[in-house]
Protein backbone atom coordinates (compact mmCIF):
# COMPACT_ATOMS: atom_id res chain seq x y z
CA UNK A 1 0.00 0.00 0.00
CA UNK A 2 1.52 3.14 -1.11
CA UNK A 3 2.20 6.41 1.40
CA UNK A 4 -0.75 8.10 -0.25
CA UNK A 5 -3.08 4.68 -0.07
CA UNK A 6 -2.32 4.70 4.06
CA UNK A 7 -2.91 8.40 4.50
CA UNK A 8 -6.20 8.43 2.79
CA UNK A 9 -7.62 5.84 4.78
CA UNK A 10 -6.71 7.35 7.75
CA UNK A 11 -8.27 10.29 6.98
CA UNK A 12 -11.54 8.33 7.15
CA UNK A 13 -14.97 10.61 6.80
CA UNK A 14 -13.74 13.92 8.17
CA UNK A 15 -13.87 17.30 5.94
CA UNK A 16 -10.50 17.56 3.62
CA UNK A 17 -8.30 20.49 4.63
CA UNK A 18 -7.25 22.02 0.91
CA UNK A 19 -5.24 25.20 0.80
CA UNK A 20 -4.24 27.74 -2.27
CA UNK A 21 -1.22 28.83 -3.60
CA UNK A 22 -1.86 32.17 -5.16
CA UNK A 23 -5.01 34.66 -3.99
CA UNK A 24 -5.60 36.21 -7.24
CA UNK A 25 -8.35 36.53 -9.82
CA UNK A 26 -8.77 32.59 -10.52
CA UNK A 27 -7.55 31.62 -6.99
CA UNK A 28 -10.72 33.44 -5.16
CA UNK A 29 -12.89 31.84 -7.70
CA UNK A 30 -11.23 28.31 -6.25
CA UNK A 31 -11.91 29.53 -2.75
CA UNK A 32 -15.73 30.49 -3.44
CA UNK A 33 -16.64 27.16 -5.68
CA UNK A 34 -14.63 25.11 -2.67
CA UNK A 35 -17.73 26.59 -0.34
CA UNK A 36 -20.35 24.73 -2.54
CA UNK A 37 -18.56 21.44 -2.19
CA UNK A 38 -19.71 18.94 0.63
CA UNK A 39 -16.39 17.72 2.72
CA UNK A 40 -13.90 19.83 2.01
CA UNK A 41 -12.40 23.21 3.73
CA UNK A 42 -10.45 26.06 2.02
CA UNK A 43 -9.22 28.17 4.70
CA UNK A 44 -5.34 28.09 4.05
CA UNK A 45 -3.84 30.61 1.73
CA UNK A 46 0.17 30.89 0.56
CA UNK A 47 0.46 34.56 -0.67
CA UNK A 48 3.43 36.52 -0.38
CA UNK A 49 2.33 39.58 -1.68
CA UNK A 50 0.95 42.35 0.85
CA UNK A 51 -2.17 42.98 -1.37
CA UNK A 52 -3.24 39.61 -1.64
CA UNK A 53 -2.61 38.57 1.94
CA UNK A 54 -4.55 41.62 3.25
CA UNK A 55 -7.25 40.25 0.60
CA UNK A 56 -7.06 36.91 1.70
CA UNK A 57 -7.06 37.72 5.72
CA UNK A 58 -10.37 39.98 4.87
CA UNK A 59 -12.26 36.62 3.41
CA UNK A 60 -11.14 34.96 7.16
CA UNK A 61 -8.54 32.62 5.53
CA UNK A 62 -5.33 32.05 6.94
CA UNK A 63 -2.06 33.10 5.07
CA UNK A 64 1.58 31.75 5.05
CA UNK A 65 4.20 32.69 2.77
CA UNK A 66 4.94 29.47 1.80
CA UNK A 67 4.54 25.82 1.14
CA UNK A 68 7.00 24.73 3.85
CA UNK A 69 5.36 27.20 6.33
CA UNK A 70 2.38 26.07 5.81
CA UNK A 71 2.97 22.07 5.95
CA UNK A 72 5.05 23.12 8.91
CA UNK A 73 2.10 24.73 10.68
CA UNK A 74 -0.50 22.38 9.83
CA UNK A 75 -1.74 19.51 7.17
CA UNK A 76 -3.59 19.51 4.22
CA UNK A 77 -4.90 17.08 2.25
CA UNK A 78 -4.60 18.65 -1.06
CA UNK A 79 -3.28 22.33 -2.83
CA UNK A 80 -5.05 23.89 -5.10
CA UNK A 81 -2.15 25.94 -7.43
CA UNK A 82 -3.39 28.96 -8.96
CA UNK A 83 -0.26 31.10 -9.07
CA UNK A 84 1.23 32.07 -12.38
CA UNK A 85 2.64 29.31 -15.15
CA UNK A 86 6.16 29.95 -14.11
CA UNK A 87 5.85 28.86 -10.05
CA UNK A 88 4.00 25.69 -11.13
CA UNK A 89 6.72 23.43 -11.79
CA UNK A 90 8.01 24.16 -8.25
CA UNK A 91 5.02 24.12 -5.85
CA UNK A 92 3.94 21.39 -7.61
CA UNK A 93 6.71 19.33 -7.11
CA UNK A 94 6.55 20.44 -3.16
CA UNK A 95 3.58 19.54 -2.54
CA UNK A 96 3.97 15.63 -3.96
CA UNK A 97 7.35 15.61 -1.90
CA UNK A 98 5.16 16.54 1.20
CA UNK A 99 2.66 13.32 -0.11
CA UNK A 100 0.04 15.71 -0.81
CA UNK A 101 -2.26 15.73 -3.89
CA UNK A 102 -2.57 18.78 -6.26
CA UNK A 103 -4.98 20.26 -8.29
CA UNK A 104 -2.92 22.96 -10.46
CA UNK A 105 -3.84 25.60 -12.69
CA UNK A 106 -3.77 25.03 -16.68
CA UNK A 107 -1.29 25.17 -18.36
CA UNK A 108 0.54 22.51 -16.15
CA UNK A 109 3.78 24.28 -16.68
CA UNK A 110 5.58 26.40 -18.77
CA UNK A 111 7.31 24.07 -20.36
CA UNK A 112 6.82 20.11 -21.62
CA UNK A 113 9.97 19.21 -19.99
CA UNK A 114 8.91 21.03 -16.90
CA UNK A 115 5.69 18.78 -17.32
CA UNK A 116 7.40 15.86 -17.68
CA UNK A 117 9.25 16.54 -14.20
CA UNK A 118 5.77 16.60 -12.76
CA UNK A 119 4.33 13.51 -14.99
CA UNK A 120 7.64 11.24 -13.68
CA UNK A 121 6.67 12.45 -9.71
CA UNK A 122 2.97 11.55 -10.04
CA UNK A 123 4.36 8.02 -11.31
CA UNK A 124 7.56 7.68 -8.71
CA UNK A 125 5.37 8.86 -5.00
CA UNK A 126 1.75 7.64 -6.06
CA UNK A 127 0.10 11.07 -5.50
CA UNK A 128 -2.30 12.42 -7.64
CA UNK A 129 -2.22 15.75 -9.97
CA UNK A 130 -5.35 17.43 -11.51
CA UNK A 131 -4.92 19.75 -14.40
CA UNK A 132 -6.97 22.45 -13.92
CA UNK A 133 -8.94 22.66 -17.67
CA UNK A 134 -11.97 23.18 -15.71
CA UNK A 135 -14.15 23.05 -19.54
CA UNK A 136 -14.10 19.45 -19.39
CA UNK A 137 -16.17 19.31 -16.36
CA UNK A 138 -19.22 21.25 -17.51
CA UNK A 139 -22.14 19.15 -18.49
CA UNK A 140 -22.23 20.94 -22.11
CA UNK A 141 -18.91 19.73 -22.56
CA UNK A 142 -20.23 15.97 -20.99
CA UNK A 143 -22.61 16.29 -23.01
CA UNK A 144 -21.13 17.35 -26.62
CA UNK A 145 -18.74 14.19 -25.76
CA UNK A 146 -21.67 11.87 -25.43
CA UNK A 147 -23.21 13.09 -28.92
CA UNK A 148 -19.87 12.86 -30.61
CA UNK A 149 -19.20 8.88 -28.63
CA UNK A 150 -22.95 8.10 -30.21
CA UNK A 151 -21.80 9.05 -33.50
CA UNK A 152 -24.18 11.67 -34.64
CA UNK A 153 -21.50 13.90 -35.94
CA UNK A 154 -20.32 10.67 -37.42
CA UNK A 155 -16.40 10.82 -38.20
CA UNK A 156 -14.67 13.99 -37.64
CA UNK A 157 -13.56 15.40 -40.46
CA UNK A 158 -13.04 19.52 -40.01
CA UNK A 159 -13.41 21.79 -36.76
CA UNK A 160 -13.19 25.42 -36.45
CA UNK A 161 -12.50 27.23 -33.13
CA UNK A 162 -12.58 30.84 -32.43
CA UNK A 163 -11.37 32.49 -29.46
CA UNK A 164 -11.11 36.31 -29.82
CA UNK A 165 -11.81 39.08 -26.97
CA UNK A 166 -10.54 42.18 -25.77
CA UNK A 167 -8.63 42.49 -22.93
CA UNK A 168 -8.65 45.80 -20.82
CA UNK A 169 -5.16 47.71 -20.54
CA UNK A 170 -5.96 46.95 -16.46
CA UNK A 171 -5.81 43.24 -16.37
CA UNK A 172 -2.13 43.68 -17.77
CA UNK A 173 -1.29 46.35 -15.46
CA UNK A 174 -2.70 44.90 -12.38
CA UNK A 175 -0.52 41.63 -12.70
CA UNK A 176 2.46 42.88 -15.10
CA UNK A 177 3.31 38.93 -15.60
CA UNK A 178 1.02 39.06 -18.07
CA UNK A 179 2.86 41.07 -20.14
CA UNK A 180 5.99 39.54 -20.88
CA UNK A 181 7.26 36.12 -23.23
CA UNK A 182 5.61 33.10 -22.57
CA UNK A 183 2.25 35.19 -21.24
CA UNK A 184 -0.11 35.62 -24.39
CA UNK A 185 -3.01 34.30 -25.12
CA UNK A 186 -1.99 30.89 -26.97
CA UNK A 187 -0.73 29.88 -23.69
CA UNK A 188 -3.04 31.61 -20.90
CA UNK A 189 -6.31 31.50 -23.10
CA UNK A 190 -6.03 28.82 -26.17
CA UNK A 191 -4.91 26.20 -24.33
CA UNK A 192 -8.52 25.75 -22.86
CA UNK A 193 -9.54 25.71 -26.23
CA UNK A 194 -6.91 23.20 -27.24
CA UNK A 195 -7.34 20.60 -24.73
CA UNK A 196 -11.16 20.63 -25.79
CA UNK A 197 -10.35 19.93 -28.97
CA UNK A 198 -8.47 16.67 -27.95
CA UNK A 199 -10.69 15.72 -25.70
CA UNK A 200 -13.86 15.93 -27.98
CA UNK A 201 -12.00 15.32 -30.96
CA UNK A 202 -8.62 13.76 -31.38
CA UNK A 203 -4.66 14.02 -30.67
CA UNK A 204 -3.08 16.85 -32.28
CA UNK A 205 -0.12 14.83 -34.57
CA UNK A 206 0.90 18.42 -36.24
CA UNK A 207 0.68 21.93 -36.59
CA UNK A 208 1.78 24.97 -38.35
CA UNK A 209 0.41 28.41 -36.96
CA UNK A 210 1.74 32.17 -37.36
CA UNK A 211 1.47 35.04 -34.83
CA UNK A 212 1.63 38.73 -34.57
CA UNK A 213 3.29 40.74 -32.12
CA UNK A 214 1.16 42.68 -29.36
CA UNK A 215 0.21 46.03 -30.65
CA UNK A 216 0.31 47.18 -26.94
CA UNK A 217 4.05 47.03 -27.03
CA UNK A 218 4.38 44.02 -24.74
CA UNK A 219 6.59 41.08 -25.29
CA UNK A 220 4.44 38.01 -26.44
CA UNK A 221 1.85 37.93 -29.03
CA UNK A 222 -2.02 39.57 -29.22
CA UNK A 223 -3.51 37.20 -32.29
CA UNK A 224 -2.13 33.87 -33.27
CA UNK A 225 -3.87 30.78 -35.93
CA UNK A 226 -3.00 27.52 -36.31
CA UNK A 227 -3.97 24.74 -38.74
CA UNK A 228 -4.03 21.40 -36.61
CA UNK A 229 -3.78 17.70 -38.34
CA UNK A 230 -5.60 15.03 -35.85
CA UNK A 231 -4.18 11.21 -35.87
CA UNK A 232 -7.77 10.84 -37.56
CA UNK A 233 -7.52 12.51 -40.18
CA UNK A 234 -9.31 15.77 -39.46
CA UNK A 235 -7.99 19.23 -40.24
CA UNK A 236 -8.83 22.16 -37.49
CA UNK A 237 -8.62 25.55 -37.79
CA UNK A 238 -7.80 27.90 -34.93
CA UNK A 239 -7.41 31.46 -34.03
CA UNK A 240 -6.81 33.43 -30.86
CA UNK A 241 -6.67 37.05 -30.46
CA UNK A 242 -6.83 39.19 -27.14
CA UNK A 243 -6.75 42.50 -28.65
CA UNK A 244 -10.22 41.85 -30.93
CA UNK A 245 -13.60 43.31 -30.31
CA UNK A 246 -15.50 39.99 -30.95
CA UNK A 247 -18.86 37.82 -29.62
CA UNK A 248 -16.99 34.31 -30.55
CA UNK A 249 -15.02 32.99 -27.62
CA UNK A 250 -15.93 30.34 -25.08
CA UNK A 251 -16.20 33.23 -22.16
CA UNK A 252 -18.56 35.22 -23.93
CA UNK A 253 -21.03 32.44 -25.43
CA UNK A 254 -20.90 29.59 -22.59
CA UNK A 255 -22.67 31.76 -19.94
CA UNK A 256 -19.62 29.38 -17.29
CA UNK A 257 -18.35 32.99 -15.30
CA UNK A 258 -21.08 35.82 -15.31
CA UNK A 259 -18.61 38.38 -14.89
CA UNK A 260 -18.54 38.23 -18.82
CA UNK A 261 -21.41 39.32 -20.86
CA UNK A 262 -22.79 36.31 -22.27
CA UNK A 263 -23.84 35.99 -26.52
CA UNK A 264 -26.02 34.01 -28.23
CA UNK A 265 -22.97 32.61 -30.47
CA UNK A 266 -20.95 30.09 -30.79
CA UNK A 267 -17.09 29.25 -30.88
CA UNK A 268 -16.90 25.96 -32.27
CA UNK A 269 -17.81 24.10 -34.72
CA UNK A 270 -17.45 20.59 -35.08
CA UNK A 271 -18.11 18.98 -39.24
CA UNK A 272 -18.03 15.55 -39.48
CA UNK A 273 -19.73 12.84 -42.37
CA UNK A 274 -23.60 12.47 -40.77
CA UNK A 275 -23.81 15.88 -39.08
CA UNK A 276 -22.24 18.92 -37.31
CA UNK A 277 -22.30 20.28 -34.02
CA UNK A 278 -21.99 23.96 -32.62
CA UNK A 279 -20.75 24.57 -29.08
CA UNK A 280 -21.56 26.27 -26.84
CA UNK A 281 -25.09 25.77 -28.29
CA UNK A 282 -25.20 22.22 -28.44
CA UNK A 283 -27.27 22.83 -32.08
CA UNK A 284 -26.63 19.54 -34.18
CA UNK A 285 -27.51 20.05 -37.70
CA UNK A 286 -28.06 16.94 -39.98
CA UNK A 287 -29.68 16.36 -43.35
CA UNK A 288 -33.38 14.81 -43.72
CA UNK A 289 -33.13 11.40 -45.01
CA UNK A 290 -30.95 8.24 -43.98
CA UNK A 291 -27.99 9.24 -46.17
CA UNK A 292 -26.28 13.28 -46.15
CA UNK A 293 -26.95 14.76 -49.10
CA UNK A 294 -26.48 19.04 -49.50
CA UNK A 295 -29.62 19.01 -52.01
CA UNK A 296 -31.80 17.48 -48.92
CA UNK A 297 -32.96 19.55 -46.31
CA UNK A 298 -30.95 20.30 -43.01
CA UNK A 299 -32.28 21.05 -39.86
CA UNK A 300 -31.14 21.23 -36.55
CA UNK A 301 -31.93 19.74 -32.89
CA UNK A 302 -30.05 21.50 -30.03
CA UNK A 303 -29.21 18.99 -26.95
CA UNK A 304 -30.25 19.02 -23.79
CA UNK A 305 -28.42 18.96 -20.44
CA UNK A 306 -28.80 20.48 -16.74
CA UNK A 307 -26.04 23.49 -16.03
CA UNK A 308 -23.65 23.27 -13.17
CA UNK A 309 -20.71 25.33 -12.33
CA UNK A 310 -17.72 23.43 -13.44
CA UNK A 311 -15.34 25.28 -11.38
CA UNK A 312 -17.74 23.65 -8.34
CA UNK A 313 -17.59 20.30 -10.50
CA UNK A 314 -14.26 20.43 -10.35
CA UNK A 315 -13.22 21.29 -7.03
CA UNK A 316 -15.64 17.83 -6.09
CA UNK A 317 -13.63 16.12 -8.58
CA UNK A 318 -10.45 16.98 -6.60
CA UNK A 319 -12.34 15.71 -3.15
CA UNK A 320 -12.95 12.63 -4.90
CA UNK A 321 -9.18 12.08 -6.35
CA UNK A 322 -7.87 12.56 -2.82
CA UNK A 323 -9.73 10.24 -1.22
CA UNK A 324 -9.01 7.50 -4.34
CA UNK A 325 -12.26 6.93 -5.38
CA UNK A 326 -11.68 8.21 -9.22
CA UNK A 327 -9.00 8.97 -11.20
CA UNK A 328 -8.50 12.85 -12.14
CA UNK A 329 -10.28 13.70 -15.64
CA UNK A 330 -7.27 15.61 -16.38
CA UNK A 331 -4.03 13.84 -14.91
CA UNK A 332 -0.29 15.00 -15.09
CA UNK A 333 -0.36 13.16 -18.57
CA UNK A 334 -3.21 14.75 -20.16
CA UNK A 335 -2.19 18.10 -19.40
CA UNK A 336 1.31 17.51 -20.96
CA UNK A 337 -0.05 16.56 -23.86
CA UNK A 338 -2.29 19.92 -24.22
CA UNK A 339 0.80 21.50 -23.30
CA UNK A 340 2.88 20.09 -26.18
CA UNK A 341 0.31 20.97 -28.93
CA UNK A 342 0.40 24.25 -27.40
CA UNK A 343 4.44 24.74 -27.47
CA UNK A 344 4.27 23.25 -31.03
CA UNK A 345 1.76 26.43 -32.24
CA UNK A 346 4.48 28.49 -30.62
CA UNK A 347 7.19 26.81 -31.83
CA UNK A 348 5.75 26.95 -35.49
CA UNK A 349 4.70 30.21 -35.43
CA UNK A 350 8.42 31.42 -34.81
CA UNK A 351 9.56 29.82 -37.72
CA UNK A 352 7.10 31.58 -39.69
CA UNK A 353 4.85 28.55 -40.07
CA UNK A 354 6.88 25.59 -40.28
CA UNK A 355 4.92 22.35 -39.45
CA UNK A 356 6.04 21.05 -36.18
CA UNK A 357 5.21 17.25 -35.44
CA UNK A 358 3.84 16.60 -31.95
CA UNK A 359 3.91 13.43 -30.61
CA UNK A 360 2.09 11.66 -27.32
CA UNK A 361 5.00 8.69 -26.77
CA UNK A 362 7.51 8.74 -24.21
CA UNK A 363 5.69 11.39 -22.24
CA UNK A 364 8.55 10.77 -18.76
CA UNK A 365 11.71 10.33 -21.32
Amino acid sequence: MSEHDTHRRRRGMRPLKLALCGYGLVGQRHVTAARHVDGVILEHVIEPAAAGRAAAERAGLTCYYDLDSLMAATKVDGVVIATPTSLHREQTLAALQHGCPVLVEKPITTTSDEARAIVSAVKTNGVPVLVGHHRRHNPLIQKARQMIDEGLVGEIRAVQATCWFYKPDHYFDTAPWRKERGAGPVSVNLVHDVDLIRHLCGEVESVSARAAPSRRGFANEDVAAAVLTLTNGAIVTISVSDSTVAPWSWEMTSGEYPIYPRTDQSCYVIGGSRGALSLPDLRLWRHDGERPDWWTPISAVVGGYVTSDPLVNQIRHFRDVIQGSVNPLVSAEEGLHSLRAVEAIQTSAAKNGQPIVVTTANVTA
